[in-house]
């Protein structure tokens, strides 16, 4: 059985089958789990069925028997008193069995996806691999500044008053800092809607616990979410959140997919195991802008999916002049529920680095089975879980950071990108 077709919250059976390929693909993601608890479980539920089915079985056959001694006449009480307590004991192991598999389910939900074959091994991100570039390194003739400090000096961006506001890691945008990124929204959407074949979307950007847990984002990153006090909820993380749980614990036509969407959300994060890391500007904000791509497709199409879903979310940056690169992440630095996965990371001139601007994620079936979503091939009886894919189309701050510093003039202009041009009133440069 293939890894496509087993990955999920994963199938108890086949992780019970083949627990050593389980340990040593999580191994390969540098996480070590234990499987002891999930194989006692099994074997408890095992027998707690196997009991509950022969006290059944044996309940029945009273049953036709008490039956049968009424219609002779004949006193069956001691046998419905036997009875009795047979159902006491079968009520007993129900609900006992209940508490097997909710355990059973806590391990597998804290056991990641399993990684597709062709993604490669490694221990940190200095593993992933390169897969190719687009443009050339920005060369500047000027000593060049930061994003946060144009922003300042162009006065589009503060974050002190956004810390009055709120606290560190927020930001107020100004003027033409709004409108440019207004202007990366609104460009995103138009692309992805008018040429890729992306139906737009406006969802919730709160979602509850069970949506969540369809995701993959809890009970595991808890800590990442910001939670409403009082309230079942919680802020979104991500688009991919409410757009996943489109369909849940519904049964989609197999001819009806692939179903692809485009949502533009704000979203929340709390960076909970971050802090010190790319604090500096719009790199790693509490909150900040995204369209995501998300795509429901056949289990035997969504390798080509997810090439489409990365080409797609590369052509916003192409069209924008902006030199960036395309890796497909080693094991160690996939994410929870992806199965592969491929970051496009843009050069930040600055910081003489390249930080990922979108993550394009094959999860298979792993979000399907939390979620629910299953689909029915025309003539079949029998339902499939779907594949799921999102990707970043892409996040916004980042996308802004880089503008500023990709586009600085030497007089302490930046030029406006032309594709943003016409969502801008015409401007050229930012002064």
């Amino acid at each position: 059985m293939t890894c496509a077709i087993i990955c999920g919250m994963l199938d108890p059976k086949y992780v019970l089958e083949n627990a050593e390929v389980i340990i040593k693909k999580t191994k390969a993601r540098g996480l070590d789990i234990s499987l002891n608890d999930f194989k006692k479980l099994s074997q408890a539920k095992k027998n707690h069925l196997t009991k509950t089915e022969n006290l059944r079985f044996e309940r029945n056959k009273a049953s036709q028997r008490v039956a049968q001694m009424k219609r002779e006449g004949k006193d069956a009480s001691s046998i419905i008193s036997k009875m009795k307590k047979v159902s006491d004991e079968i009520k007993s192991l129900e609900e006992k069995l209940k508490e097997i598999e909710e355990e059973i389910r806590k391990v597998l939900l804290a056991i990641p996806n399993v990684p597709h074959d062709s993604v490669p091994e490694g221990q940190s991100s200095e593993q992933n691999v390169e897969v190719r570039k687009f443009g050339k390194t920005p060369k500047f003739s000027f000593p060049i500044k930061a994003h946060w400090e144009i922003g300042k000096e162009l006065g589009i961006l503060d974050f002190e008053k956004a810390a009055k506001i709120a606290g560190s890691r927020f930001v107020v945008y100004f003027g033409a800092g709004a409108k440019l990124e207004r202007a990366l929204i609104n460009f995103m959407l138009d692309l992805h809607t008018g040429e890729k074949d992306y139906q737009e979307v406006i969802p919730p950007f709160i979602a509850n616990e069970k949506s969540l847990i369809g995701t993959g984002n809890l009970p595991k990153f808890e800590n990442d979410l910001f939670k409403l006090r009082g309230y079942p909820w919680y802020m979104i993380p991500t688009a991919e959140v409410p757009l996943t749980n489109l369909y849940q614990d519904e049964i989609l036509r197999a001819e009806s997919l692939p179903k692809r969407y485009v949502a533009y959300t704000p979203c929340f994060r709390r960076e909970a195991g971050s802090y010190g890391k790319d604090i500096r500007g719009l790199i790693r904000q509490h909150q900040f802008n995204k369209v995501e791509l998300m795509s429901f497709t056949l289990p035997e199409k969504s390798y080509e999916e997810l090439e489409k879903m990365t080409l797609d979310a590369e052509e916003v940056l192409k069209r924008l002049g902006l030199h960036y690169r395309v890796v497909v992440l080693c094991t160690a630095d996939l994410g929870f529920s992806g199965a592969k996965t491929y970051d496009l990371e843009l050069w930040m001139p600055y910081q003489k680095k390249y930080m990922e601007i979108s993550s394009c994620t094959n999860c298979e079936d792993f979000q399907a089975r939390r979620a629910n979503i299953r689909f029915k091939r025309e003539g079949k009886s029998k339902t499939e879980f779907v594949h799921t894919l999102n990707g970043s189309g892409v996040a916004l701050g980042r996308t802004v950071g880089a503008i500023l510093e990709s586009c600085q003039n030497k007089d302490g202009t930046v030029t406006i990108p032309e594709a943003l041009r016409s969502y801008m009133d015409g401007l050229e440069k930012i002064d």
